[in-house]
This record gives C-alpha cells, structure tokens and sequence, in this order.
C-alpha cells in the first residue's frame, strides 16, 4: 500500500531539519526513559563480558611485549560495545517500521532527514553513556589510561566516531529487514565482527590467514590505535594496516558513512515506492 507522503517544500531548510531531528531525538529518549530494560540489558551484557574476559580468562592470556591483561583488555571492551550496539539501532528502526510508526512520520509535514537523524542522534547519546559506564568499570578493576588528558579525549571521540558509522548500518538493516530477521541478520554480523578483530587477543597469536583477516577488521584499527592514545599495552604487528592503526580508525568509519548512510536515505525515501 502507497503511503501518501505530505509535502515537505515548507520544511526543508537546515533549521526545520534540526528542529524535527531534535524532536524525534527526544521521542527516542524519552521511549528509553519509560522502558530502561533494553538499554540496562545492553548494559549488563557489556559488564558481564569484561567480568568473564578479565578475571575468568585473563589469567591464561599473555599481552605481546608485557602489561596486563585488563589494560590490554579495557580498549578493546570499548570499541566491541560500539559494535554491539548495531543491533539496538536496528531492532529499534525494523520496530518502528513494522508498527506503522515510520509511515506515519513519512505523512507528516517533516523533513524528510529528521526521522534518520533523530534516531542516530539519540542512539549517539546512548553510545556516550555506554562508554562512561565502561570506563568507570575498567577504573574499578584496575584499568588506567596513562597518556596525556588530550589523547584519552581523541581516543574516546575515535571510539564514538565508529559508534556514528556503526549507526547508520543499524539504520540501514533495520529499513532492509523485517521482524525477527533484523535481529538475525545483525547477530550474524556482530559477533564475527566483534570477536575476529584485535580486541581480546593479539592477531600474532592466530593462523597466518585469520590473523590477516582480524588485522584489516574495522574494529581492530579503533582497538590498536585508542590503546595507544590511552597509553595501554597492544598487540603491535608489522603489517601496513597495523602501523597505520590510527590512520584507518579514522577511515574505515568514514568509509562506512560514505556507503550506508546514502543507502538508509535511499532506502527511506523508497518505502512508499
């Protein structure tokens, strides 16, 4: 069924587009204040695998050229919880979509934009409360960031950097899927992703091939290069793409905007095709 669209002539101007963007920010905001059991889930996944990895294994696993294993650890947790967020994102968009929320956003006199700016704004927001809230952990259990105050900053704005790309994919799987199939479709991505990359383990460690394919993991470049700004033990590699770590933290993520948020906005404007 065509949805009919309202014109947006009147309504597509920066100032409207920041205007509605912000009002469907705090749509999402305040749907997360009245129902906190999704993002307190997401939450305690997160702490109960630094439990598990720092004290559970991390007395069988040995930091390549010294340090401890939380230090080590602690970077790598950050960035995989930007990763695990794809799928709140999504689940989140494929919900609206399914519910007739979407459609009904489409019909009113609202820049066409706010509705995916909006949800990757406030998904953004729920990205810095993740990453204070690990952090604070990695404090309680021994973790420390010793470079300077500027370089903590520049690796937290790395990792929230990803977080921004890793966004709009989530949009994107949520306006391509349907149902269950979103949470599928997100979960075969994630764990692959998040767990074939640099963030638990040294890629040394791995087979030649798989250590090569963990190498040139998105996830692995933001891991390698915020545990040096935050002065923590890694997993160093002779490869180009590990000596350019802090090059490629910053690449990928511009790659992934440049592909898939012109994709969710196709894809968004197509709905009612």
């Amino acid at each position: 069924m065509t949805v009919p669209v309202a014109p947006h002539e009147n309504r597509a101007g920066l100032r409207w587009t920041l205007t509605d963007a912000w009002t469907l920010t705090r749509r999402n905001l305040a749907h997360w204040s009245r129902n906190p059991a999704v993002l307190l889930t997401s939450l305690a996944f997160n702490v109960l695998i630094v439990l598990m990895f720092g004290f559970l294994f991390g007395g069988a696993m040995v930091v390549p050229g010294g340090g401890g294993y939380r230090e080590f650890l602690m970077p790598g947790m950050f960035a995989m919880t930007m990763v695990f967020g794809i799928s709140m994102t999504t689940t989140a968009v494929a919900t609206d979509l399914e519910r007739g929320v979407t459609d009904r956003f489409r019909s009113m006199p609202m820049a066409p934009a706010a509705a995916l700016i909006g949800r990757a704004v406030a998904d953004l927001l729920f990205a810095v409360v993740t990453l204070v809230t690990m952090m604070l952990l990695g404090l309680a259990i021994g973790w420390r960031a010793t470079g300077s105050p500027g370089a903590a900053l520049g690796a937290a704005g790395l990792i929230l950097w990803l977080r921004f790309a890793l966004v709009w994919v989530g949009i994107y799987l949520g306006l391509v899927l349907r149902g269950q199939e979103a949470v599928a479709g997100v979960q075969i991505l994630e764990f692959p992703l998040g767990f074939l990359s640099g963030a638990f383990v040294a890629p040394a460690t791995m087979p030649a091939w798989l250590g090569a394919v963990a190498e040139w993991n998105p996830l692995s470049s933001t891991v390698q290069a915020t545990r040096e700004l935050f002065g923590n033990p890694g997993w160093g590699g002779e490869s180009w793409i590990a000596g350019h770590a802090p090059l490629m933290a910053v690449v990928w993520p511009l790659a992934l905007v440049a592909v898939f948020l012109p994709l969710a906005v196709r894809q968004y404007r197509s709905l009612s095709d």
